[in-house]
C-alpha cells in the first residue's frame, strides 16, 4: 500500500494526510449507518480523537450521528494499568485455561460502574465465575417450579438501574436481592432471571433442561451440610438457611426433599 509520504495534501494551513479521526468516521458511516446509538471508548479517547470523529460525521451527514457517548475508565490489572504495550494482560483463553468460565469476566466488569477504575483480580474473576455458575444452578432449579409471572418490582428496579447512567452494579444487587426473596416465587425468579439475562447475556439458561453434574464438595461443604441437617433436625429453621447461604456462597446449591439435602454445583 502507499507510505504516509505518499498519502499528503496540500491544504491552506499545510501539508496534510488523513489520520485516525478520519478512519473512524469513514468506517462507522460506512458500516453502521449515520445514526449510533450509542458509541463506546476508553476515557482518554474523548478528547482529541472522539471529539474529531464527532466534528467530522456531524458535518458529513449535516446532523447529530451518534446520540449518546460512553467512556470508560482505565482497566487496572493486580494493580497496573491493563495495556499490551506493558505486557499486562489478561485473555479471555487465560481465563478458560484457569477453568473459569469466559462470561464471569462479564459478570466482573458488570458488577463495576464503567466511570470508575477498576482493578481487576483473579480473585474478582474467580468470584464471580461463582457467582454465575450458581446463579445458573439456581435458575435451572427454578424452572421446574409452578410457573409465574415476572416480578414486575424486580423488573422495574433492574431497568431502573440500567436507565441511571447504566448502572450495572445496582442491578446486580438487585438479582442478589431476588436469588434470596422469600417472599417471591421460584416460577417468578426464573421469569425474572431469564428476561434480565436478555440484557446482560450471562448465558443463565444454560443448565435449564440438565441433569446437575456430579462433581466433588468443595473442602469443608461436607461439615456444613452436617451441620445444617442437624439444625433442620431441631427445627432450627434460622440456623438452616444461614447454612444453606454459606453452602451458596462456595458454589455449592442445596435442594430440601423428601429424602433429604440434595446438592449440585
Amino acid at each position: 500500500g502507499a507510505g504516509r509520504t505518499q498519502l499528503v495534501w496540500e491544504t491552506p494551513w499545510g501539508a496534510g494526510f488523513p489520520g485516525w479521526h478520519t478512519e473512524c468516521s469513514a468506517m462507522s458511516l460506512r458500516l453502521l449507518g449515520d445514526v449510533i446509538d450509542i458509541h463506546t471508548g476508553g476515557i482518554d479517547l474523548r478528547f482529541p480523537h472522539h471529539e474529531d470523529e464527532r466534528a467530522q460525521s456531524n458535518c458529513a451527514t449535516g446532523k447529530e450521528v451518534v446520540q449518546h457517548w460512553v467512556h470508560a475508565e482505565h482497566l487496572l490489572f493486580e494493580g497496573r494499568k491493563m495495556s499490551k504495550s506493558s505486557g499486562n494482560v489478561v485473555l479471555v483463553s487465560d481465563v478458560a485455561g484457569r477453568g473459569l468460565d469466559p462470561l464471569s469476566l462479564r459478570l466482573a466488569f458488570l458488577q463495576h460502574r464503567y466511570r470508575q477504575q477498576m482493578n481487576l483480580t483473579w480473585e474478582v474473576i474467580e468470584a464471580a465465575d461463582t457467582t454465575l455458575k450458581r446463579w445458573r444452578s439456581r435458575v435451572a432449579e427454578w424452572s421446574i417450579a409452578p410457573a409465574d409471572s415476572v416480578s414486575v418490582d424486580y423488573q422495574d428496579a433492574i431497568v431502573s438501574a440500567f436507565s441511571d447512567d447504566l448502572d450495572t452494579p445496582r442491578a446486580i444487587q438487585s438479582l442478589r436481592q431476588l436469588e434470596k426473596d422469600p417472599d417471591v416465587s421460584d416460577g417468578a425468579r426464573f421469569e425474572t432471571f431469564r428476561l434480565v439475562d436478555e440484557l446482560l447475556g450471562l448465558d443463565l439458561l444454560r443448565d435449564v433442561g440438565r441433569a446437575p453434574a456430579v462433581v466433588e464438595l468443595p473442602e469443608g461443604a461436607q461439615a456444613l451440610l452436617d451441620e445444617r441437617a442437624a439444625a433442620r433436625a431441631a427445627k432450627d429453621w434460622a440456623q438452616s438457611d444461614a447454612l444453606r447461604d454459606a453452602l451458596a456462597a462456595m458454589g455449592v446449591i442445596v435442594k430440601d426433599t423428601a429424602e433429604g439435602q440434595q446438592t449440585h454445583q
